[in-house]
């Protein structure tokens, strides 16, 4: 599965903000950060907003912060605010051979695969993961 730019870009604003939760991130600090667009990250942010993943604060000092449960929020969660997840594709659609059916049936279950883990991952184990990444570079 790839994911789009914009659910990278939802990823990794959840993360920062939620790394900080005290604080309020200027979105162009994570644009630049990620080396995206601001205006691209801004029609991101306004999608988490609206989910109440993270909330904006205006004005001179003024930013995102974190608003949900890093204990709860999986990164499905986010990731499903940004992606169509509906099994099976067109290329499904045309498995004309027994061995295309095969390899869809197979792709189908990685996909799968995929999501659960997805799933089962939440911000708080990803904050984990990244402080140990962090230590080990």
């Amino acid at each position: 599965m790839k994911l789009q730019t914009s659910t990278r870009l939802a990823l990794y604003s959840v993360l920062e903000f939620a790394a900080r939760p005290e604080q309020l991130v200027a979105a162009a600090e994570v644009a630049a950060k990620y080396g995206e667009s601001a205006h691209h990250l801004a029609k991101v942010l306004s999608e988490l907003s609206r989910a109440g993943i993270v909330e904006s604060v205006r004005g001179v000092g003024g930013g995102y912060r974190f608003a949900a449960n890093p204990r709860r929020l999986t990164l499905l969660d986010v990731i499903r605010l940004f992606e169509t997840l509906e099994p099976g594709d067109a290329a499904a659609q045309r498995a004309g051979t027994p061995v295309e059916a095969a390899l869809q049936q197979v792709q189908a279950e990685i996909d799968q695969t995929t999501l659960a883990t997805f799933g089962s991952i939440t911000v708080a184990t990803m904050l984990k993961m990244v402080e140990e990444a962090r230590q080990a570079a």
